[in-house]
C-alpha cells in the first residue's frame, strides 16, 4: 500500500541522510497494537513514530479532522496545494505538541468512496443503510445527512462485519477495498468524492527532542522532502487501484452530476455547523476553507 512506499521511503533517506546514525524499523498491520494504543505509544516513545489518517487523533484534539471536512475539497491537485499551504501545513502538524506529539510530516490519499454489499448508485439509496465510519464527528454528521445510519469501527473490524451483514456499507478509499480484498464480501463501489483523506506522520516529541540538532534537522527535512516526492506515486497508485477493483471482479460506479450537487449541498457546511461552539475547531476549519479557496 501507499503507506509501506512511505514508511520505507522515509526509513531509507533518514538512515542515509543520518549517516546511519538512526537506524528505522517498519511494523505494518497493528504488530504494535491497535492504532489507539500505538499513538498512546508514540505519545510516551515506546514507539518512536506513526503513520495513518488525522481522524485517528481527533481524542487529542478535534482540529486533526479539519481537512477532512466535507465539500473542503473538488480534486487531488486542490487537496495537494491546501495540505502543503504553510499556514495550514504549519498548524496541522504542530498541534499535537503538547500531548507528545510531533507532526513532520502529511501525505495526500485521494477521495473517499463508499464499498457495499448492495448497489448504491443514487443517493437516494443510501437510505436506511448502515454504513462504517471513523470516530470522526464530521464522517458520523455526513452519512446522517445522507439519510444512513454511520458506525464507528476500526478498520480490522470492517471486512468481518461486511462478511456478516453487521453493516451495509464503508467510507474509506479505494486502495482500502483492493489491498484487503474486500470484493468478495461488498463487490459494489460507488465514488462520493467526499471527504479527501490524507495520513500524517507524527514522531514521540521525547524522541525527537532527544535527538541531536542536526539529526532533528535530518528527520524533519527527509520527512518533508518525502511527503512531497510521494505525491505523484500517490496518485498513481490511486489509479491503479480503481483498474484492479474491477478486474477482480468489483463494481465501480460514480454518483450522477445531480445527485453530487444535492450532496454538496448537504454536506458542504459540516464543518462549520459542528464548530460553532469550539473556537479553536472552527479556527482551523476558517483556515483550510480559506486556503482552498486561494487553492482552487
Amino acid at each position: 500500500m501507499l503507506f509501506g512506499r512511505l514508511y520505507s521511503s522515509l526509513i531509507a533517506t533518514v538512515e542515509k541522510d543520518s549517516g546511519g546514525r538512526i537506524k528505522g524499523e517498519i511494523y505494518p498491520a497493528s504488530q504494535l497494537g491497535s492504532i489507539p494504543r500505538q499513538i498512546e505509544g508514540v505519545q510516551f516513545d515506546s514507539i518512536q513514530g506513526w503513520i495513518g489518517p488525522p481522524e485517528f487523533l481527533v481524542g487529542l484534539d478535534q482540529r486533526y479532522e479539519a481537512l477532512s471536512a466535507p465539500g473542503l475539497f473538488s480534486s487531488t491537485d486542490q487537496a495537494v496545494r491546501v495540505i502543503f499551504d504553510p499556514v495550514v501545513r504549519d498548524m496541522i502538524l504542530g498541534l499535537g505538541a503538547n500531548k507528545g506529539l510531533v507532526g513532520i510530516g502529511i501525505i495526500p490519499y485521494g477521495p473517499s468512496s463508499v464499498v457495499a454489499r448492495r448497489p448504491l448508485r443514487q443517493l437516494a439509496d443510501f437510505k436506511g443503510t448502515k454504513v462504517r465510519v471513523l470516530a470522526s464527528s464530521f464522517q458520523l454528521e455526513m452519512i446522517k445527512r445522507m439519510a444512513a445510519s454511520p458506525i464507528a469501527m476500526t478498520l480490522a473490524d470492517v471486512l468481518p462485519a461486511l462478511q456478516q451483514g453487521a453493516i451495509d456499507a464503508a467510507l474509506s478509499s479505494l486502495p482500502v477495498y483492493t489491498t484487503m480484498h474486500y470484493q468478495d464480501a461488498a463487490r459494489y463501489v460507488v465514488d462520493i468524492e467526499q471527504p479527501y483523506i490524507s495520513s500524517i506522520i507524527e514522531m514521540s516529541k521525547k524522541w525527537l527532542d532527544g535527538l541531536p540538532a542536526d539529526l532533528q534537522k535530518v528527520v524533519r527535512d527527509d520527512a518533508a522532502s518525502v511527503s512531497k516526492e510521494l505525491v505523484p506515486f500517490a496518485k498513481e497508485f490511486y489509479a491503479k487501484q480503481r483498474r484492479l477493483w474491477t478486474e477482480h471482479g468489483g463494481d465501480l460506479a460514480s454518483l450522477s452530476e445531480g445527485d453530487k450537487a444535492a450532496l454538496m449541498e448537504k454536506i458542504s457546511s459540516i464543518g462549520f455547523d459542528l464548530s460553532k461552539s469550539n473556537p479553536d475547531l472552527n479556527k482551523a476549519v476558517v483556515t483550510v476553507f480559506e486556503s482552498a479557496k486561494r487553492n482552487k
